[in-house]
């Protein structure tokens, strides 16, 4: 509003100027050339008869009173008048353009700039003649400052009034785009701190244009339908998952028993039972953490993603050696990170229980910490069989394992699990080749800022 307001004036007043100080100009001129006329009727029955000196008396006292001045010429050029107190009569200025214009019979006028005077002038020169015969001339001078201070007056009016109509602009503007944008911007935040998982946000609609709280009250009805959706699917995840672990507990209890009792034809089949049993808790314990984690958006701390790697690597220890794998850590001594408490532990241990279940007898598992320009980089790497480029885009998705995979080795929600544990905090978790064989899982977090 402000800059179209400008533009506006700046067309309509500029020209209004330029138009002012022509007028003024022109108006000068006229009432010179008007007045000196008026002076050389008064004149020219004295200069025809030739009387000298030509006295002033006819001068109007309230023209003495400006900074006009009058000369009045013979024929010849001479001065036989002069307001001026600095000049004398008897001078000639027939050699004075304008006075020479006005002695050949024609009218004079213009601007010149006087040396004498040390300024700028307005001139007029008429003829005083009669019977086509020049009897003298008549010339009026008049210091362009007057004009030019009048002009410099008008343009500081034009000046005032256009700060005063952009004054007046930047205020109703400036409340108009804060009763229009202020919603908007309440309403942005709304949508962030909703993205963040507070589904309990709700943006102001009593205030701003129309369409706008229009769009906050569709916007508060469409988070309260997420918010009972999200927490719908939470509480059935939630629920479920509490209901079905105490029968599948007492199921496996029950048929642990029955493995101490049977014959050796079916205790094969029980066996396998109850492993499956346990596969099915573990997933139900995967199905528990993922319900409670999605849409949350916990707030990350500053950690030591260092000391984390090496305590639990130091936890698999065991696990590995019972499977004949060596497992190797390299981390510097401290390496700070972001990420929410406890988060990093989980991730990793997802991790080495994918690598130590992938990593056949007398492979190799390596666990590392680095820092890099993206922020501080957890790695394990494995030389197991590896995954095709298919399985690696794949491997993320919930419930996917890979067509190989021994049954019962996996719910097929560690991964997922990983990057969602990472993503809340920040970061990431990204699956490659790695080199000579075997894979590498990636877990970036965001660089902490503490010393």
């Amino acid at each position: 509003m402000v800059a179209l307001v400008a533009a506006v004036l700046l067309v309509l007043e500029v020209p209004l100027g330029i138009n002012f100080a022509r007028l003024q100009q022109d108006r000068l001129v006229t009432n010179l050339e008007r007045d000196a006329v008026v002076i050389g009727s008064l004149v020219e029955d004295q200069l025809q008869a030739g009387t000298n000196p030509v006295t002033a008396d006819f001068v109007d006292d309230e023209l003495r009173r400006t900074d006009a001045r009058i000369l009045v010429t013979d024929a010849a050029g001479v001065s036989v008048l002069d307001t001026s107190d600095a000049f004398g009569v008897g001078r000639d200025y027939s050699t004075r353009p304008e006075v020479a214009t006005a002695l050949a019979g024609g009218r004079a006028s213009g601007d010149r700039s006087s040396e004498t005077l040390g300024e700028d002038l307005v001139y007029v020169a008429v003829p005083v003649a009669s019977g086509g015969v020049v009897h003298g001339t008549v010339r009026i001078t008049y210091p362009r400052a007057e004009v030019q201070s009048r002009i410099a007056r008008n343009w500081l009016l034009l000046a005032g009034v256009a700060a005063s109509v952009l004054l007046t602009t930047v205020v109703v503007g400036t409340a108009l785009a804060r009763w229009v944008t202020g919603p908007v911007r309440d309403l942005g935040d709304a949508a962030k701190d909703l993205a963040d998982g507070e589904l309990d946000r709700r943006a102001p609609d009593a205030a701003g244009p129309p369409e706008v709280r229009r769009l906050a009250m569709q916007f508060n009805t469409m988070a309260a339908r997420l918010q009972e959706l999200v927490q719908s699917q939470r509480a059935f995840v939630a629920d479920a998952s509490h209901q079905l672990r105490s029968p599948l507990t007492a199921l496996r209890l029950e048929l642990e028993s029955l493995v101490a009792v049977t014959n050796a034809e079916t205790r094969d089949g029980l066996e396998r039972a109850v492993d499956e049993s346990l596969r099915l808790g573990r997933l139900l314990d995967g199905l528990l953490v993922l319900a409670r984690g999605d849409g949350q958006r916990p707030v990350p701390a500053d950690v030591d993603a260092a000391a984390i790697a090496r305590a639990r690597h130091h936890a698999w220890q065991p696990v590995a050696r019972e499977v004949d794998v060596d497992l190797r850590c390299d981390t510097p001594a401290s390496c700070r990170a972001m990420a929410v408490e406890g988060h990093l532990e989980q991730i990793v241990d997802n991790l080495l229980a994918n690598a130590v279940e992938a990593t056949p007898a007398g492979g190799h598992i390596d666990v590392a910490v680095a820092s890099h320009t993206e922020g501080v980089i957890v790695t394990v790497t494995d030389n197991g069989p590896g995954m095709t480029d298919t399985q690696l885009e794949r491997a993320f998705d919930r419930f996917w394992r890979p067509p190989d995979a021994p049954a019962g080795s996996g719910t097929g929600l560690g991964l997922a699990i990983a990057r969602q544990l990472a993503r809340a905090g920040g970061g990431d978790v990204d699956l490659g080749h790695a080199p000579g064989g075997g894979l590498r899982a990636a877990v970036t977090l965001p660089a902490s800022a503490a010393p």
